[in-house]
């Protein structure tokens, strides 16, 4: 489907991985629309959640092609209901970007080259990366971040398994706990110890618990970072 002139593009989002993080993504868009267009205006989209049990078991077996086709069927879905651009709203199922991207005929935002635009913006360079283990350990993402120039940490092993906990255990079922904030404070201190000058929130829960506040460096919270992207394309005509 092509857009009409008729108004801003319909954004299409993937979401449920987490739903609590999903909410955010909708809450920001509409936000962001009504920011820049005022009175009642509010986001034209198109939201898939999906069942993250489901993917979380592909995840855990290391079934990512079914995970991908999940994920893409759903892509088809939000296409054919008025979809104009495509938002996966999930760090770490960009490991099956392109599978989703084969799918479709419109163009999916890719939440790392958004994230690393906004790095360079900033003048940066080395960041620090949090997120799941997948995201930390594993070459898609952290590939992606480096073809734009940057240089990326990642936390010693056992400070990726706490942020890893914390989010799968705590966050994607909507619990905050303070001790966790203090644990995250610890894993960016040492990752700015170790030269980062910037720190990624490259898993979209993260920002439920942690912010800049949290930080003696710049974060960078990847869902607020994409959801700008894409209002800003849907509204670029």
């Amino acid at each position: 489907m092509t857009a009409t002139g008729a108004g801003p593009r319909v954004i299409g989002m993937i979401g449920g991985m987490s739903w609590e993080s999903s909410a955010l993504y909708y809450r920001l868009a509409n936000e962001l629309v009504r920011e820049r267009l005022g009175g009642l205006h509010s986001a034209r989209l198109v939201l898939s959640s999906v069942d993250f049990a489901d993917i979380e078991r592909c995840q855990a077996a290391g079934e990512w092609t079914q995970a991908g086709e999940l994920l893409a069927a759903a892509a088809r879905g939000v296409e054919a209901a008025g979809a104009e651009l495509l938002l996966l709203c999930t760090n770490t199922m960009h490991k099956v970007a392109d599978q989703v991207q084969d799918a479709v005929g419109i163009p999916l935002l890719h939440l790392a080259d958004v994230t690393a635009d906004a790095v360079t913006a900033a003048g940066l360079d080395t960041v620090g990366l949090l997120g799941t283990a997948f995201t930390m350990e594993q070459d898609f993402y952290r590939d992606r971040l480096t073809r734009h120039g940057l240089r990326v940490l990642v936390p010693p092993a056992d400070d990726r398994a706490e942020v890893h906990r914390v989010i799968y255990e705590e966050l994607a079922l909507g619990v905050v706990r303070e001790r966790s904030r203090e644990a995250y404070r610890a894993v960016i201190q040492r990752l700015v110890e170790a030269g980062a000058r910037g720190v990624l929130l490259s898993c979209t829960e993260i920002e439920l618990l942690v912010g800049p506040d949290d930080s003696p460096v710049p974060v960078f919270p990847t869902t607020r970072l994409h959801v700008e992207a894409a209002v800003a394309a849907a509204l670029a005509d």
